[in-house]
């Protein structure tokens, strides 16, 4: 999965119950639109450019794979869904809600109907303020300056009164108390992808499975008879290492660690594959790393039914793996569940995302993100 998009949005209301507004607009940018990764402070500021009552106005940074076009649209029906009316008449109007699209990563976007970095952003104190208070190293693509300076230069003066601390959506799941956390799932689960969003959105040390160096991985899903051994006992050796080499660069006492895999997936896939004399000896040598191996403070597991697996297998196009059989998924589900099933000292989230596509649909990964926060709570 590519690196999410870092987007500055910036709010403003002075209709009805401003800060309901506000709130409310904030949260439904978390459900619908892209994570809610920081939020500025609210402030009262005097309408700009025309006569009216004085707004609110608050900023927040979103995490988003979305195309910039997309989020725009998509802010655009958000005003709609909160009662924004626009008028044909030119010039300001007051609004219920009002959501700008002021940056996109250090982009210049130059279309018919976006801007970006939104052309009056410099000259705007109710947009520099709030932004300023989101502690981003940003810098205006064009102007080539950093809001600290762009706050100095602004010559406008207005009186922008902060009015209280806002709540990001994200602060009120407490992911970081834990200090491991293990993604797993079956093969096309997403376990990866959503690895990924956690690690950028709650800014965490990532680890991930080196699947793809493996040499006997191909020739396994020509033969699996032949190859099965000697590809278990190398996933668990590269497992074993790898692991051991990454978590030793991090403090599991201080540092936040989420990784697409735990160790125990060794055992889980060698009980399917392995002929029942293979399968001894094999967990002889697992039970020896297995002591030696930290445990996840939680562990999430991502089931999906076999034809979306199927579905994401073939989507993501690996060519070893389209030959896989149906059957084989869904020995491995089992085995994934009876594993869960023992496990009594593991600390355990089941999430089914079998009708979900949680890279594509922030209401999707929202779920995910609130299962979690019910866990943790």
């Amino acid at each position: 999965m590519n690196k999410q998009h870092q987007v500055i949005l910036s709010l403003g209301s002075n209709q009805g119950n401003r800060l309901e507004n506000i709130e409310r607009c904030i949260a439904l940018i978390h459900k619908k639109i892209g994570t809610v990764i920081r939020v500025s402070k609210l402030y009262e500021t005097p309408s700009w450019g025309f006569d009216s009552e004085p707004f609110y106005n608050a900023a927040v940074v979103v995490h988003s794979c979305k195309d910039a076009s997309i989020i725009l649209n998509e802010i655009l029906q958000l005003e709609l869904d909160l009662g924004r009316v626009r008028s044909s008449s030119d010039g300001y109007q007051p609004r219920i809600i009002d959501i700008d699209l002021i940056s996109f990563d250090e982009q210049i976007i130059a279309t018919e109907k976006l801007k970006v970095p939104h052309p009056e952003m410099q000259n705007r104190l109710f947009v520099l303020k709030p932004m300023n208070d989101l502690n981003l190293d940003w810098r205006h693509p064009i102007l080539q300056k950093y809001l600290r300076e762009l706050l100095v230069l602004s010559e406008d003066k207005s009186n922008c009164k902060v009015i209280k601390d806002l709540q990001s959506p994200i602060s009120e799941i407490k992911l970081s108390e834990y200090n491991y956390i293990a993604i797993e799932g079956n093969i096309g689960a997403g376990k990866t992808t959503l690895t990924h969003k956690l690690a950028e959105d709650f800014n965490a040390k990532m680890v991930l499975e080196r699947f793809a160096d493996n040499p006997f991985l191909p020739k396994f899903y020509e033969d699996q008879n032949r190859y099965a051994f000697p590809l278990e006992m190398s996933f668990l050796a590269d497992r074993y290492q790898q692991i051991s080499d990454d978590l030793a660069q991090f403090d599991l006492f201080k540092d936040f660690i989420v990784a697409d895999y735990h160790v125990f997936k060794s055992l889980i896939f060698a009980k399917v594959t392995l002929a029942e004399d293979e399968y001894r000896l094999y967990k002889t040598m697992f039970d020896i790393v297995y002591k030696e191996m930290p445990k996840p403070d939680l562990y999430i597991y991502l089931y999906q039914n076999t034809q979306r697996l199927l579905e994401n297998i073939k989507q993501r196009g690996r060519s070893y793996e389209q030959e896989i059989p149906a059957e084989y998924l869904e020995k491995i589900n089992s085995g994934y569940l009876d594993y869960i099933k023992t496990q009594k000292d593991l600390n355990v989230l089941i999430v089914d995302v079998s009708d979900r596509d949680f890279l594509n649909n922030q209401e999707d990964y929202h779920f995910i993100l609130e299962e979690i926060k019910i866990k943790i709570s």
